[in-house]
């Protein structure tokens, strides 16, 4: 059996990634653009859910979905603001492959104007690879922020009628 995990070398051996260790990799990639390489931080199989969601989104249960999931085309891409990561605080939990992060995306329109998402994961990371998580991003925030709010309207009349 192959395992695929994070790892680092670390004193001449290989030791996987602490969960705040790919917390902060996610959440920094997604901030960068590093979409190709997201799907790596993710097992297999797994199970991420945006409860928030709006649209709802079904969850996402494989590596490959996940793959899905971070592609944004170039044109798209190039549209988006500039998005960073702010007040991250992670919280460890008596479980020692869960962990509670709160921190900001914090997007930088072409204006210059800013505007911060907050967002809570709450994320069970094994052997180096998110297995399970919950993303909770306000939605409202992050479509006025990326200057989407009129996507947002559509979709909800969409769900109405």
């Amino acid at each position: 059996m192959i395992v695929n995990c994070l790892c680092v070398l670390l004193g001449g051996g290989l030791v996987s990634l602490s969960p705040r260790e790919v917390f902060l990799r996610l959440v920094h990639g997604v901030a960068d653009g590093n979409s190709s390489e997201l799907p790596d931080l993710y097992g297999e199989v797994t199970d991420v859910r945006h409860p928030m969601a709006t649209p709802e989104s079904e969850p996402l249960t494989s590596r490959r979905a996940l793959r899905e999931h971070f592609t944004v085309p170039p044109e798209v891409r190039e549209s988006l603001p500039k998005r960073s990561v702010v007040d991250v605080v992670v919280h460890e939990t008596a479980d020692p492959e869960v962990i509670v992060a709160e921190f900001a995306y914090e997007f930088t329109s072409p204006d210059d104007s800013m505007a911060k998402v907050p967002c809570i994961f709450v994320m069970r990371v094994r052997d180096g690879q998110i297995i399970e998580s919950r993303d909770y991003i306000d939605p409202i925030r992050t479509y006025t922020a990326r200057g989407d709010l009129d996507l947002l309207i559509e979709s909800l009349r969409k769900d109405v009628s």
